[in-house]
Protein backbone atom coordinates (compact mmCIF):
# COMPACT_ATOMS: atom_id res chain seq x y z
CA UNK A 1 0.00 0.00 0.00
CA UNK A 2 0.95 3.68 -0.85
CA UNK A 3 1.90 5.88 2.36
CA UNK A 4 0.47 8.71 0.41
CA UNK A 5 -3.26 7.21 -0.23
CA UNK A 6 -4.25 4.48 1.85
CA UNK A 7 -6.60 3.07 -0.71
CA UNK A 8 -4.19 2.76 -3.78
CA UNK A 9 -1.61 -0.33 -3.62
CA UNK A 10 1.98 0.69 -4.44
CA UNK A 11 2.06 -0.86 -8.10
CA UNK A 12 5.06 1.74 -8.81
CA UNK A 13 8.49 -0.08 -8.31
CA UNK A 14 9.93 2.63 -8.38
CA UNK A 15 10.83 5.33 -5.65
CA UNK A 16 9.14 8.69 -5.27
CA UNK A 17 11.38 11.79 -6.74
CA UNK A 18 11.08 14.93 -4.55
CA UNK A 19 13.33 16.59 -6.65
CA UNK A 20 10.74 16.50 -9.96
CA UNK A 21 9.21 19.36 -11.03
CA UNK A 22 5.60 17.85 -11.29
CA UNK A 23 5.90 16.88 -7.67
CA UNK A 24 4.43 19.61 -5.29
CA UNK A 25 7.14 21.01 -2.91
CA UNK A 26 7.01 19.88 0.59
CA UNK A 27 5.91 23.13 2.27
CA UNK A 28 4.02 24.78 -0.68
CA UNK A 29 2.82 24.98 -3.93
CA UNK A 30 3.60 22.34 -6.90
CA UNK A 31 6.71 23.91 -8.72
CA UNK A 32 5.81 25.03 -12.62
CA UNK A 33 6.66 23.85 -15.77
CA UNK A 34 10.14 24.32 -17.32
CA UNK A 35 9.66 27.07 -19.86
CA UNK A 36 9.33 25.10 -23.70
CA UNK A 37 13.15 25.55 -25.41
CA UNK A 38 15.30 26.15 -22.91
CA UNK A 39 15.59 21.70 -22.36
CA UNK A 40 15.25 22.14 -18.42
CA UNK A 41 18.40 24.05 -17.71
CA UNK A 42 17.62 27.41 -18.53
CA UNK A 43 21.31 28.05 -20.07
CA UNK A 44 20.50 29.73 -23.27
CA UNK A 45 17.76 31.75 -24.95
CA UNK A 46 15.05 29.86 -26.23
CA UNK A 47 14.92 29.43 -30.18
CA UNK A 48 13.16 32.27 -31.70
CA UNK A 49 12.18 30.12 -34.81
CA UNK A 50 12.81 29.88 -38.51
CA UNK A 51 15.35 27.82 -40.30
CA UNK A 52 19.10 27.31 -39.60
CA UNK A 53 20.46 29.57 -42.50
CA UNK A 54 22.40 27.81 -44.89
CA UNK A 55 26.06 29.15 -43.79
CA UNK A 56 25.41 27.86 -40.13
CA UNK A 57 24.49 24.62 -41.64
CA UNK A 58 26.68 24.28 -43.55
CA UNK A 59 29.48 25.23 -40.79
CA UNK A 60 27.39 22.35 -38.69
CA UNK A 61 27.62 19.87 -41.05
CA UNK A 62 31.71 20.55 -41.90
CA UNK A 63 32.49 20.53 -38.42
CA UNK A 64 30.96 17.14 -37.65
CA UNK A 65 32.74 15.85 -40.92
CA UNK A 66 35.94 16.91 -39.09
CA UNK A 67 35.01 15.86 -35.95
CA UNK A 68 34.40 12.55 -37.00
CA UNK A 69 37.62 11.95 -39.51
CA UNK A 70 39.44 12.96 -36.35
CA UNK A 71 37.71 10.28 -34.37
CA UNK A 72 38.96 8.03 -36.88
CA UNK A 73 42.63 8.98 -36.83
CA UNK A 74 42.21 9.19 -33.69
CA UNK A 75 40.90 5.39 -32.82
CA UNK A 76 43.17 3.97 -35.08
CA UNK A 77 46.15 5.63 -33.24
CA UNK A 78 44.81 4.04 -29.71
CA UNK A 79 44.31 0.54 -31.50
CA UNK A 80 47.19 0.38 -33.72
CA UNK A 81 49.93 2.86 -31.37
CA UNK A 82 52.58 -0.27 -31.07
CA UNK A 83 53.03 -0.63 -34.85
CA UNK A 84 52.46 3.09 -35.48
CA UNK A 85 55.37 3.83 -32.70
CA UNK A 86 57.88 1.39 -34.43
CA UNK A 87 57.11 2.98 -37.60
CA UNK A 88 57.99 6.21 -36.65
CA UNK A 89 60.68 5.39 -34.54
CA UNK A 90 62.19 2.48 -35.52
CA UNK A 91 62.85 -1.20 -34.28
CA UNK A 92 65.91 -1.98 -31.97
CA UNK A 93 68.75 -4.38 -33.13
CA UNK A 94 66.96 -7.88 -32.66
CA UNK A 95 71.04 -8.90 -31.26
CA UNK A 96 70.30 -7.59 -27.44
CA UNK A 97 68.12 -9.87 -26.01
CA UNK A 98 66.13 -8.68 -23.00
CA UNK A 99 65.36 -5.27 -24.46
CA UNK A 100 62.22 -4.20 -25.55
CA UNK A 101 61.94 -2.55 -29.13
CA UNK A 102 62.15 1.09 -29.34
CA UNK A 103 58.36 1.13 -30.81
CA UNK A 104 57.20 -0.24 -27.69
CA UNK A 105 58.59 2.42 -25.80
CA UNK A 106 56.72 4.88 -27.42
CA UNK A 107 53.64 3.51 -27.82
CA UNK A 108 51.79 5.27 -24.66
CA UNK A 109 52.93 8.71 -26.41
CA UNK A 110 50.93 7.17 -29.39
CA UNK A 111 48.07 6.54 -27.52
CA UNK A 112 48.01 9.82 -25.34
CA UNK A 113 47.87 11.82 -29.21
CA UNK A 114 45.11 9.80 -30.24
CA UNK A 115 43.20 10.28 -26.89
CA UNK A 116 44.24 14.01 -27.60
CA UNK A 117 42.73 13.94 -31.06
CA UNK A 118 39.62 11.85 -29.69
CA UNK A 119 38.87 14.64 -27.08
CA UNK A 120 38.91 17.41 -29.30
CA UNK A 121 37.03 15.81 -32.44
CA UNK A 122 34.23 15.34 -29.36
CA UNK A 123 34.49 19.04 -28.68
CA UNK A 124 33.55 19.72 -32.30
CA UNK A 125 30.85 17.43 -32.77
CA UNK A 126 29.44 18.62 -29.58
CA UNK A 127 29.58 21.96 -30.35
CA UNK A 128 27.98 21.12 -33.82
CA UNK A 129 25.04 19.51 -31.65
CA UNK A 130 24.42 22.74 -30.04
CA UNK A 131 23.85 25.01 -32.94
CA UNK A 132 20.04 25.50 -32.69
CA UNK A 133 20.69 26.50 -28.93
CA UNK A 134 21.87 29.82 -30.59
CA UNK A 135 24.28 30.22 -27.49
CA UNK A 136 26.70 33.51 -28.66
CA UNK A 137 29.21 30.96 -26.34
CA UNK A 138 28.53 28.18 -29.46
CA UNK A 139 29.81 30.63 -31.74
CA UNK A 140 32.90 31.16 -30.20
CA UNK A 141 33.81 27.43 -29.35
CA UNK A 142 33.37 27.36 -33.13
CA UNK A 143 35.74 29.68 -33.92
CA UNK A 144 38.04 27.96 -31.11
CA UNK A 145 37.53 24.44 -32.71
CA UNK A 146 38.64 26.22 -35.85
CA UNK A 147 41.72 27.37 -34.60
CA UNK A 148 42.52 24.15 -32.99
CA UNK A 149 42.05 22.66 -35.94
CA UNK A 150 44.36 24.64 -38.13
CA UNK A 151 46.99 23.76 -35.27
CA UNK A 152 46.15 19.99 -36.24
CA UNK A 153 46.93 20.98 -40.07
CA UNK A 154 51.02 21.78 -38.58
CA UNK A 155 50.78 18.51 -37.02
CA UNK A 156 49.42 16.67 -39.88
CA UNK A 157 52.03 18.42 -41.80
CA UNK A 158 54.81 16.76 -40.33
CA UNK A 159 53.80 13.12 -40.59
CA UNK A 160 52.07 13.12 -43.46
CA UNK A 161 53.87 12.84 -46.83
CA UNK A 162 50.88 12.92 -49.04
CA UNK A 163 50.90 16.74 -49.50
CA UNK A 164 47.15 17.35 -51.22
CA UNK A 165 45.40 15.45 -48.19
CA UNK A 166 47.17 18.38 -45.97
CA UNK A 167 46.35 21.28 -48.49
CA UNK A 168 42.64 19.98 -48.32
CA UNK A 169 42.73 19.76 -44.42
CA UNK A 170 44.27 23.12 -44.59
CA UNK A 171 41.19 24.69 -46.96
CA UNK A 172 38.85 22.97 -44.12
CA UNK A 173 40.75 24.60 -41.21
CA UNK A 174 40.39 28.11 -42.74
CA UNK A 175 36.91 27.74 -43.54
CA UNK A 176 36.61 26.81 -39.91
CA UNK A 177 37.90 29.89 -39.21
CA UNK A 178 35.82 32.22 -41.64
CA UNK A 179 32.26 30.50 -41.86
CA UNK A 180 31.55 31.57 -38.36
CA UNK A 181 32.38 34.84 -38.63
CA UNK A 182 29.98 35.58 -41.62
CA UNK A 183 27.05 38.10 -41.01
CA UNK A 184 24.74 35.12 -41.19
CA UNK A 185 26.25 32.91 -38.06
CA UNK A 186 26.71 36.47 -36.29
CA UNK A 187 22.77 37.37 -36.53
CA UNK A 188 21.95 33.24 -35.81
CA UNK A 189 23.61 33.48 -32.62
CA UNK A 190 23.22 36.81 -32.09
CA UNK A 191 27.07 38.00 -31.84
CA UNK A 192 27.10 41.69 -31.94
CA UNK A 193 30.15 42.17 -34.24
CA UNK A 194 33.49 40.86 -35.62
CA UNK A 195 35.17 38.93 -33.55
Amino acid sequence: MSTDDPGTPDDNPLPKRPWARSNPAPNGPPKPPHPPGTGGFGGGPPPAGGRMPAPVSSLRVLMTVIGGLQAILGLALVTNSVSIATSLWGEDDASTYARRATGEDHAGMVVFVGILILAVAAWGILTALKFPTRHPNVRNSAIAYGWMTLAFTVFLWAFMTVLILVLIWLALAILLIVRPNQPECRDWFGAPGRL
